[in-house]
């Protein structure tokens, strides 16, 4: 009993060490864009991938990667973080092309690289499914990292991050049946794979609902903020392991609960300085995990594998990424008709080209069972398609909203909030010191100077805003959409607060949100 004792005592020694190792591996290489202006061009989780390559080369292994690792550890609370700040509202305009991207996508993905693979390269079908199946998924922890890192615009994130939170469900689901096709253990049909995939969806939003819902009331009944942030780390995980123990998508039980609490559970059950503590600590975990998993992706490559499967590698890459044309143009201009969706041609190519795989498709491949004589293969063609999309696409992919005017917008952007920001701040001050003008210890010969220093700087912001509305007039859109968000999610305070104190039992339908309906239908009848 000693021994064993001793034993467990080592190995979380170790594993502590190896924690600490990636941890402070994960860290210096965040402060190299401080201390390198270059790699300040590289994407910093692009850049993590990049020296965890460098690291496998010289064959040092930080620690051994499982699927168990991934997906138990790492993805819920990058799922939930993800969930936590996506505007429902803002993803019900989109929810019709979401939901063809994260269905549609992924069968014509998996149909599209199987055939490859079987007609061209001659691999089994068997096989080839599990291979499409793997790489069909666009990863929400690549996707999101690097969309909020280059500053891409609401309306783009939305769009890819809502189908890389929800097709991560599906793929997996087609990832069980077709191993189980391959071991020959799962019956084939299109009834059985439409059975199970209900199942696996349905108990994967009924149980997020339920937790979610509970847990947004039970906050109601306390102002807690270190209970409540931590109730929201414990239902990430809990939420994930009971709906994978009862046989359903934790993905889409994360992603349902997380919605939840973000959009109605913070609303009504916490304060906004709550809200706001619960939001940061979100980030900062994010960024924790997204250190590790990043460095790890590249630790775990092995060069040889990648060298003996490159032309296995290059027609699954090839295509993977017709098949998403295919996915991405057809079905968004299927949605454009049927929803009048408007998602441009420029977006939908950074869409494409932004489908980034990553941690999701690993997991999925090395979870192939090992009595699949292909097993080695398997994995090393998925590994190579994630290396490609991580540094080929994800390199690629600033240049590419660059080019096609999307990021340049976003400088824009930030140019014109830095002004009004300067503007308010500036405001301010000038109303702070005309409280203070008459007080006798402050000389008022130095309070008109620095008043009008200040009205001075305050002219020139205001002709800078003025130039930028004249040569950018989409701003003044930008600028009403800004208030009509600001006095939206005023009225949704008002309501949770009646909520909280017990004289509403649920939030009432926003009545503003049918006036900018009506407004929006005026304006486009005009």
């Amino acid at each position: 009993m000693a021994i064993e004792t001793m034993m467990n005592e080592a190995a979380i020694e170790n594993n502590l060490k190896q924690f600490l190792l990636v941890l402070s591996v994960s860290l210096s290489v965040a402060t190299l864009p401080q201390l390198f202006s270059w790699f300040r061009q590289i994407p910093y989780t692009l850049l993590l991938v990049i020296v965890g390559l460098g690291l496998a080369f010289i064959d040092v292994r930080l620690v051994t990667l499982s699927p168990e690792l991934i997906l138990l550890i790492f993805l819920p609370p990058l799922l939930f973080e993800a969930a936590w700040n996506l505007e429902w509202s803002k993803l019900k305009r989109d929810l019709i092309p979401i939901s063809f991207y994260a269905v549609l996508g992924v069968v014509i993905s998996v149909a599209g690289v199987a055939f490859a693979l079987n007609k061209v390269a001659g691999i089994s079908l068997a096989i080839a499914l599990l291979v499409g199946a793997s790489v069909s998924a666009t990863d929400p922890v690549s996707v999101i990292a690097l969309f909020r890192e280059l500053g891409v615009g609401k309306r783009l994130t939305i769009l890819m991050e809502g189908e890389s939170l929800f097709n991560d469900g599906i793929a997996v689901v087609a990832f069980s049946f077709l191993v189980g096709f391959s071991l020959g253990t799962q019956e084939a049909g299109v009834p059985v794979l439409v059975a199970r995939f209900l199942t696996f969806v349905g108990i994967g939003i009924g149980l997020g609902s339920l937790i979610g819902f509970g847990i947004s009331y039970l906050t109601q009944r306390f102002d807690l903020p270190l209970v409540e942030q931590s109730l929201t780390l414990v239902s990430a995980y809990g939420t994930y392991i009971i709906t994978e123990e009862l046989g359903g998508s934790g993905v889409i039980g994360v992603v349902t609960m997380g919605l939840i609490l973000g959009n109605f559970g913070s609303r009504i059950g916490m304060q906004p300085s709550t809200r706001l503590a619960v939001t940061q600590f979100w980030d900062f975990l994010a960024f924790f995990v997204n250190s590790m998993v990043f460095l790890l992706i590249g630790d775990q490559i092995s060069f040889g594998n990648l060298q003996g499967n490159l032309g296995l590698i290059g027609i699954t890459v090839g295509a993977m990424l017709l098949t998403r044309a295919i996915a991405i143009y057809g079905l968004g201009l299927l949605s454009n008709t049927l929803a009048a969706s408007e998602i441009s041609f420029p977006e939908q190519t950074v869409l494409w080209w932004g489908g980034l795989r990553g941690s999701v498709s690993i997991a999925l491949a090395l979870s192939v069972p090992d009595s699949l004589p292909e097993r080695e293969e398997t994995i090393a063609i998925v590994f190579g398609v994630v290396l490609f999309t991580l540094l080929v696409q994800g390199l690629t992919t600033k240049p590419l909203l660059e080019m096609l005017g999307l990021l340049s917008n976003q400088q824009i952007n930030q140019q014109y909030f830095e002004a009004i920001a300067r503007r308010v701040a500036l405001n301010r001050v000038l109303n702070r010191l005309s409280q203070v003008v008459n007080r006798p210890e402050i000389q008022p010969e130095f309070s008109h100077q620095l008043a009008s220093r200040i009205e001075e700087q305050l002219n020139s912001v205001q002709l800078e805003i003025n130039e930028l509305y004249h040569q950018y007039p989409q701003l003044q859109d930008l600028t009403i959409h800004q208030l009509q968000g600001d006095v939206l999610a005023i009225e949704a305070d008002t309501y949770a607060e009646f909520v909280r104190v017990g004289q509403l039992k649920e939030v009432p339908e926003s009545i503003l949100q049918e006036i900018f309906t009506d407004l929006k239908e005026k304006s486009i009848s005009e």
